[in-house]
C-alpha cells in the first residue's frame, strides 16, 4: 500500500483481477436475465427466488470491487446510475404493476453506463469534472 491510501498494485493491472471481475459481472448478467426474463413470461415467484439473490450477491460483489478504488465512486456517474437502478429495483415489489417497465429501464442504465466512455463513466456529478486520467 502506498502512502497514498491506494494499492501498488490495483486490481486492473493483475490479470486475476481482470478475470475476476469479468466473470462476475457475466454471472451476475446472466442471473439477472433469468430473473426478469421470469418476471415478463411470469414465472412463478418461488422459481425465480434463487435468481434474484444471486443478482443481489453478483451485484454487491461488483459494488464491492468498484469501492475497493475508492468511495468517490458513489461521486462519479457510474455510482450514481447504480444507485438510481438500485432504486428501481426496490420500487418493482412496491409497484408490482410496473414491474416490467422498472425492469427494463434498470436493464437500460445498466447497459448504458456500461458501455458509455470512459470520461463521462467516471464525471463527477458534484465536483463537475471528469476523474477519468
Amino acid at each position: 500500500m502506498s502512502d497514498t491510501g491506494k494499492t501498488d498494485f490495483p486490481d486492473e493491472k493483475r490479470p486475476s483481477g481482470r478475470f475476476f471481475r469479468v466473470l462476475l459481472r457475466t454471472f451476475h448478467i446472466i442471473c439477472f436475465s433469468v430473473f426478469f426474463g421470469g418476471i415478463w413470461f411470469g414465472v412463478p415467484q418461488a422459481e425465480l427466488m434463487p435468481w434474484l439473490r444471486w443478482s443481489v450477491l453478483t451485484g454487491l460483489g461488483l459494488m464491492v470491487l468498484e469501492l475497493r478504488k475508492g468511495f468517490d465512486w458513489f461521486l462519479q456517474l457510474a455510482g450514481g446510475l447504480t444507485l438510481v437502478k438500485l432504486a428501481l429495483l426496490f420500487l418493482v415489489p412496491v409497484f408490482p404493476d410496473y414491474n416490467r417497465f422498472l425492469l427494463l429501464l434498470a436493464v437500460s442504465l445498466s447497459s448504458i453506463g456500461s458501455h458509455m466512455p470512459a470520461r463521462p463513466r467516471h464525471f463527477n456529478y458534484i465536483k463537475l469534472k471528469t476523474t477519468f486520467e
